[in-house]
């Protein structure tokens, strides 16, 4: 069992009010969306993951089964489980069917004008190609973090490419009009494929910001940490990211934004280390406790290797490229 399984089986609390089921699905999806667990990775079987967390593999079986719905993992027959490469590549196949449409149209009319493959391959190789601009669909789940990783990969786009944020609740009321391309957290994945059927989908992968990663590492090893998620199958990336970032910190209790025993738990707590969409927790602080915010960005190896070619894949084809060309 590797070291990422291994944190896996410290941050699951089987003392929380969250069920073990939600917190086993939730530190996978996670997992596989910050990149901890890679694309082509082998889950454990499922007697074995049982087996080491002390749970029953039933429990482990029908959270595997429900990451196979949602799309993060696939089974091999004969082989075992593994994590789905996601991303778009689907769009990528479709895309490369439509370019062999293409190339075997344009070999038709280069033998009607009368040019060898070779003359052909020479005239595609010099042409020359203006890229249009694209629209960028950022779409999460709490709007000052989703805002915040658009802000994140603005640096990476090309002058005139614009990208838009929003989220999944905003889209009932707020739906941009044209969008050439959808980038979303890979665990919103599917549902954004769903909201923008017939448009490329890449799920990013996201990591704790440097700042997150720097407040946990400066916790003092005597404190008290409460680790309060919105969602509660987050809890355990939180509690799993505690512990990496500040392994010296030995006291941690982690409960749901809901739960009952949340005000006791707080009172106790040096540091409180919240999920965003949590922020409310910071009223009423005491003078001595500290609040840290658990906030992501888009890992830019991610935006590099998998959301550029998907960006650059969609130019030239935008419905207004001819408006938007410099």
């Amino acid at each position: 069992m590797d070291s990422t399984f291994e944190r896996l089986a410290v941050a699951i609390d089987k003392s929380s009010s969250v069920s073990v089921s939600v917190q086993l699905r939730g530190a996978l999806e996670y997992g596989i969306a910050s990149g901890d667990i890679p694309p082509g990775t082998r889950l454990p079987s499922v007697r074995r993951l049982a087996g080491h967390l002390g749970m029953s593999p039933v429990t482990v079986g029908n959270v595997y089964s429900a990451l196979r719905e949602a799309g993060h993992v696939e089974g091999r027959v004969g082989t075992g489980t593994f994590v789905t490469h996601g991303g778009v590549s689907h769009q990528q196949a479709q895309s490369l069917r439509d370019v062999e449409r293409c190339i075997g149209e344009l070999v038709r009319l280069g033998q009607e004008a009368g040019l060898s493959r070779a003359e052909l391959a020479y005239r595609v190789s010099t042409a020359s190609f203006r890229p249009g601009h694209v629209r960028v669909l950022m779409l999460g789940t709490f709007h000052d973090a989703t805002a915040a990783y658009a802000e994140d990969i603005q640096p990476f786009l090309r002058p005139g490419d614009e990208i838009l944020a929003r989220t999944t609740e905003q889209l009932v009321r707020d739906r941009p009009e044209r969008i050439d391309i959808v980038v979303t957290p890979r665990t919103l994945r599917v549902e954004a494929q769903a909201l923008f059927p017939g448009i490329p989908v890449v799920g990013i992968t996201l990591i704790p910001k440097e700042a997150t990663r720097i407040a946990l590492a400066a916790i003092a090893p005597q404190a008290q940490v409460a680790v309060v998620s919105y969602f509660p199958e987050f809890l355990p990336v939180m509690r799993a990211g505690v512990l990496r970032f500040a392994p010296h910190v030995t006291r941690v209790t982690g409960a749901v934004s809901d739960d009952d025993d949340l005000p006791g738990l707080l009172s106790r707590a040096d540091v409180i280390v919240h999920s965003t969409g949590a922020d409310n927790l910071r009223q009423g602080l005491r003078a001595d406790q500290m609040a840290i915010e658990y906030r992501h960005t888009p890992d830019s190896h991610a935006i590099e290797t998998d959301l550029l070619p998907a960006i650059d894949a969609c130019r030239g084809r935008t419905p207004d490229k001819e408006e938007h060309a410099p």
